[in-house]
């Protein structure tokens, strides 16, 4: 695949291609697997990274890949970023590879220097044996990026507090274990959403609820928030009246402030990575010999 350079304003509502979400910003500094003069970003992941709701509620965004870019560029210091969202409502590792889409989206990217790998809560969900497979299938993505994206950096991330308490520590725990086998440091982003969490157990999530479980006398004031079979609340908009309905709150996945949550985390992980490599190269072009011209 051939990516071309997209003014910021082109990108209003980024575009859904496959899957894909794409983010381009900033300006040409030097990168280590190098794109346009851009470090190259990978998000790959399921619904908790791709957040097609708040797409469709707010397509202006701005979205997880899009406020990542902007708090790195926030840093001075550092290279200018490009990140690109490749996620899917839904998907298991075994069927990012199996179906295709990996091959059509993911294995031509140009120039990637750090993919953020995200997967478990479905896999869990749908593989057979999944202490068993999972970490198989984790080892199987990391050989194809690998093999593809041979200059870049594979960073696993644990899951954020989805599911239960005891199921996200069962699905981290193997990830832990598949990236120790890799030889790999995992970003542990759960403790950090589970914080900001603590200061409000529904302030990270959307609420999406059947319209037919509405109270008849209400289905007039839900209208605006009507989407298919679905009413779609960004927020706490009609917690007032609609919290008392059972399961109101039972949709667990990420609003824009829970993405806001895992970019900002993310960008302070990656910020300090960069600046930790910043240190190492500036420390071994210190300490390489200097060739002098023979004097006359």
């Amino acid at each position: 695949m051939i990516f071309g350079r997209f003014q910021w304003q082109s990108l209003a509502a980024h575009l859904l291609l496959g899957g894909f979400v794409f983010a381009i910003a900033g300006l040409p500094l030097s990168a280590q697997a190098e794109h346009d003069g851009e470090l190259q970003i990978l998000l790959l992941g399921d619904s908790t990274t791709e957040g097609s709701v708040p797409r469709r509620l707010k397509p202006e965004g701005p979205h997880l890949e899009q406020v990542l870019e902007h708090l790195l560029a926030a840093e001075d210091d550092l290279p200018a970023c490009q990140v690109i969202n490749s996620s899917q409502g839904g998907e298991t590792i075994r069927r990012l590879l199996d179906s295709g889409r990996y091959e059509r989206n993911g294995a031509e990217l140009p120039g990637l220097d750090y993919i953020f790998i995200r997967y478990g809560i479905n896999d869990r969900a749908k593989i057979e044996n999944f202490v068993e497979n999972f970490p198989k299938h984790f080892a199987e993505l990391c050989e194809r990026l690998r093999k593809d994206h041979p200059s870049a950096e594979l960073i696993p991330m644990t899951v954020i507090p989805f599911s239960s308490e005891a199921a996200s520590e069962e699905i981290n725990n193997l990830i832990r274990q598949a990236a120790a086998e890799r030889h790999l440091e995992v970003f542990d982003i759960y403790p950090r959403y589970a914080q900001e969490l603590s200061k409000g157990p529904n302030m990270l999530n959307y609420r999406r609820y059947a319209l037919d479980k509405i109270p008849a006398k209400y289905r007039e004031l839900v209208q605006p928030f009507v989407h298919g079979a679905k009413v779609e609340v960004m927020g706490n908009e009609l917690d007032a009246i609609l919290g008392g309905l059972p399961g109101w709150y039972s949709d667990r996945h990420p609003n824009l402030a829970g993405y806001n949550v895992i970019a900002d985390a993310t960008a302070k992980y990656l910020a300090k990575r960069l600046r930790e490599k910043q240190t190492e190269r500036a420390s071994t072009t210190q300490s390489s010999p200097v060739e002098l011209s023979p004097t006359k």
